[in-house]
């Protein structure tokens, strides 16, 4: 007959009541610490190598101690505190199976002041840990979402945050310059991250990110809020200056005209919070070049010029334009580039002219030089689109003669005359590419130019072991970007490394026969 040495204590469970009430969570959770707490008592008094379990009847507050030892199979035990062996389990319990547990009740506890001390603060412990958890659960999801607080205190010039049932940090340099709060003042912000650190949950704030301008229009503009208007981009210089793409997915309705509200109402009560942040509202658009000459304004676009793979773009402006267009301290154009995601260069009209001025100077000495023809027919096909000599290789000849001023004689002589230059050069490179050491066969395995066996040469590329040695990037980095594209590169250098592999067979084969001549011996 088993020993009852459990006690009814009605009031463990009006204890978990009210502090599950107090806290608002889990009364299960609440007990579960309780028991916690009753264990560590047990374990303290029993051993603490011992595993004692207690447990708290939900219903009449029974408090049950346990000593449960497990059964195992080897002798001896591992831990004759926690495991017995299955010979003699058989003896005290007939018919018990291997991993089962033989459970001995145990006396209550009658606790003493440390016990009691130590079991309240297990169990503040356990409740805080399952605030946390509960904090955590409830914040995680709200990522993205603007909070009304009020300041609880001030570390450091950081902010504590009262959320009323959790506290978030509101860091110095998320919040806008020149604002300043005092304990007690309502404060508005956006919850940009949630994060389990080892003191617990923290909720972090910010007045500065792009998000809280985009939340902020959603709250004063009922098109945003319902979908209509989609806030395509944000881009902030906070407390100064903020630009803001929008888009309607209704053609009847203007969205920037929707965002301004009538006399400006909606736009002032966002600027109003974010303390006199001038925002410009733009229309956003799928094409590039008309993105970027919207978000540049106020200023006037003359010309735009992309660079789809590198997404830089030129922009060219008036002369009078250039501060307008650049800002205070590059402030506009920063913000531009911030908000389309490109990289923008601005020029003046004067300085796009000399520019192609000189470009096209540089291209019509090229041609004077390499075709030994006079200025007007190097300046023609400079107008006419030609870069390179190779280009002129490349057309077909009754596009050549189709040029202002040319003939099909004209065309067929500068064709000679640019195959006869292109001869020459590779000639020129071929023989420096030897007197660099480049060897012969790099030049056969990657289909290189004569120009560019000179430029490996120059970095030290010299044999198949050199080439085998690049990374895919270094080779384009060396070559240049248009040479070749990743998938090439990597091709030519695992074809230079082909004659590891056949020296490492090679080898193999040798040593293995080396190894068989000497046990012979």
């Amino acid at each position: 007959m088993a020993l009852d040495v459990a006690i009814a204590r009605p009031e463990l469970l009006q204890v978990a009541d009210a502090v599950a009430r107090e806290k608002m969570i889990e009364r299960d959770e609440v007990l579960e610490a309780m028991e916690q707490a009753i264990q560590k008592a047990g374990r303290a008094k029993y051993g603490h190598e011992k595993d004692i379990r207690a447990f708290i009847d939900r219903k009449d507050g029974r408090v049950k101690l346990e000593r449960w030892t497990e059964v195992v199979e080897q002798e001896p035990v591992e831990n004759e505190a926690t495991q017995i062996p299955l010979r003699i389990a058989l003896k005290i319990k007939p018919g018990i199976a291997l991993g089962q547990f033989i459970i001995d009740p145990l006396p209550p506890i009658d606790f003493g002041r440390i016990a009691a001390q130590t079991a309240k603060q297990v169990i503040v412990q356990r409740v805080r840990e399952v605030e946390r958890r509960k904090q955590f659960d409830e914040y995680k999801d709200r990522i993205g979402e603007v909070i009304n607080g009020v300041v609880k205190r001030t570390e450091y010039g950081n902010l504590m945050v009262d959320l009323g049932r959790a506290e978030a940090l509101l860091r110095r340099d998320e919040t806008i310059p020149r604002e300043a709060y005092r304990n007690g003042d309502r404060v508005r912000a956006y919850i940009y991250d949630v994060r389990e650190e080892p003191r617990g949950p923290q909720i972090f704030l910010s007045r500065t990110h792009p998000g809280f301008l985009a939340k902020l229009f959603a709250q004063e503009v009922p098109e945003i809020y319902d979908g209509i208007i989609e806030i395509k981009a944000v881009a902030r210089d906070p407390g100064s200056r903020a630009k803001m793409a929008v888009i309607s997915r209704d053609s009847s309705i203007d969205p920037v005209g929707a965002c301004v509200g009538m006399r400006g109402s909606r736009v002032q009560a966002v600027v109003q919070e974010l303390q006199g942040e001038k925002i410009d509202i733009i229309p956003w658009s799928p094409d590039n070049a008309t993105f970027v000459v919207n978000a540049l304004a106020p200023a006037e676009v003359t010309k735009v010029v992309l660079d789809d793979e590198a997404r830089r773009v030129e922009v060219v402006v008036p002369d009078d334009q250039l501060s307008l267009a650049i800002g205070r301290r590059g402030q506009n154009v920063r913000l531009a580039s911030q908000l389309t995601r490109w990289d923008i260069d601005i020029l003046t009209e004067a300085e796009e002219s000399e520019r192609r001025q000189e470009e096209f100077r540089k291209r019509s000495g090229l041609f004077v030089e390499a075709l030994d023809v006079d200025d007007v027919i190097a300046g023609l096909l400079v107008t006419e689109g030609f870069t390179s000599v190779e280009d002129i290789i490349s057309v077909e000849d009754e596009e050549l003669a189709e040029i202002e001023g040319f003939d099909e004689s004209v065309a067929a002589e500068l064709k000679r005359r640019a195959e006869a230059f292109l001869d020459r050069r590779d000639a020129e490179m071929d023989e420096k590419r030897r007197e660099m050491g480049v060897e012969d066969a790099v030049a056969e395995i990657g289909g290189f130019t004569a120009a560019q066996l000179v430029a490996l040469g120059e970095k030290g590329v010299k044999t198949l072991d050199d080439l085998a040695d690049l990374a895919s990037d270094e080779l384009i980095e060396i070559l240049g970007a248009d040479a070749m594209d990743e998938d090439t590169a990597n091709a030519v250098i695992m074809a230079a490394r082909q004659h590891w592999f056949d020296a490492d067979g090679e080898a193999a084969t040798e040593t293995v026969a080396a190894t068989g001549d000497g046990d012979r011996a």
